[in-house]
């Protein structure tokens, strides 16, 4: 896939990005929701991404931080921070690129959290809150509850 441009709604964050994989993955926890106010949509990034202007990022879980505009709050990215094979990680927003608008829905996260008249259609992977704390929960919180 091409390396994707976009930008933050005050464009004061320019990023470019090449998808790792041509999906887009939503995300309905209750962070990504508070965050973003529904699912966070997202593209995954391969290595090498940039962005340029005032990033903040903020660490929202003991796995994760996630980067969003200093200027205007637009949510950039969620990284994995952990470490394993996951680190590194970046799940770029999806609304930075306007010419990310023909990548399918692959993989839906959090399937059991999600608001009830929340629905996306066609076939793809879902995983609930348990099967995601099964695949990305750091090695060191296994066997806490």
């Amino acid at each position: 896939m091409s390396e994707l441009q976009g930008h933050c709604m005050c464009g004061a964050v320019t990023v470019s990005m090449t998808p790792a994989r041509p999906a887009l993955g939503a995300c309905h926890c209750d962070m990504c929701r508070r965050w973003t106010s529904s699912a966070l949509m997202t593209i995954p990034a391969a290595p090498g991404y940039a962005a340029l202007g005032p990033v903040k990022t903020y660490v929202s879980s003991d796995w994760a931080e996630r980067a969003f505009c200093a200027d205007c709050g637009s949510a950039l990215w969620y990284r994995i921070t952990a470490p394993g094979k996951m680190h590194g990680q970046v799940q770029m927003a999806a609304g930075l690129f306007d010419n990310a608008g023909g990548t399918k829905l692959g993989l839906e996260l959090y399937v059991d959290r999600k608001p009830e008249g929340y629905a996306f259609a066609g076939e793809h992977r879902q995983m609930t809150e348990a099967d995601v704390m099964a695949a990305f929960r750091p090695a060191a919180e296994e066997g806490k509850s």
